[in-house]
């Protein structure tokens, strides 16, 4: 019986400083959905959007994502295996979040390991900051949301405290909050949903 490994993978959201990431190790058996689900919520997000990966293989960019009227062409993320994009160190896909905050991500794969014995996964090893709220407007969104958040005087700065439900601190990260949900009972919501 061949060893479980494990994919190391750095997500690093584009556009803000300081840097937004995650760190986490996934099965190397994983598709894109799989990962797709990992980063959601490895990152914070709600997986209230439409996705997509972007990858480049043989000199050619390669689109992977769900099987809809939304994505036509491409490869379907459940059906194709991240070791088919992420097998050398230094391997890159783009992930797209929201397309209309746009939310691009930078995946890099780090390492394949062995599993460890006895561990589950997938797993956050580290991160930096606070993932930015839905529907915050994208990086230029977020930045003004940000402005108004630090200055009380802000003509918007109860409105968007409001908005967030009270406090929100863009520094804070702690890789126990990165609760993971199982990637076939979130495909099953999406396909129950109605939204494949």
């Amino acid at each position: 019986m061949a060893q479980q490994t494990i994919h190391r993978l750095r997500i690093e959201l584009r556009g803000i400083q300081p840097k937004i990431w995650r760190r986490i190790d996934v099965p190397s058996a994983y598709t894109f959905w799989d990962l797709h689900s990992a980063i959601q919520d490895a990152m914070g997000w709600f997986d209230s959007h439409l996705h997509e990966f972007r990858v480049r293989r043989r000199g050619r960019e390669i689109t992977i994502g769900p099987e809809d009227e939304d994505f036509p062409g491409g490869l379907i993320e459940w059906e194709t295996p991240i070791a088919s994009c992420f097998a050398t160190k230094g391997d890159k896909a783009i992930y797209s979040y929201d397309f209309g905050d746009d939310w691009t991500h930078d995946v890099t794969l780090i390492a394949i390991k062995p599993a460890a014995a006895g561990a589950t996964y997938p797993v956050c090893l580290d991160g930096r900051r606070a993932c930015p709220p839905e529907d915050c407007g994208g990086t230029w969104g977020y930045a003004d949301l940000l402005a108004a958040l630090a200055d009380p005087k802000h003509e918007e700065h109860e409105a968007k405290r409001s908005w967030l439900g009270g406090n929100f601190d863009p520094e804070s990260f702690d890789k126990a909050d990165a609760v993971f949900q199982d990637p076939q009972e979130r495909l099953k919501a999406w396909e129950d949903y109605g939204r494949l």
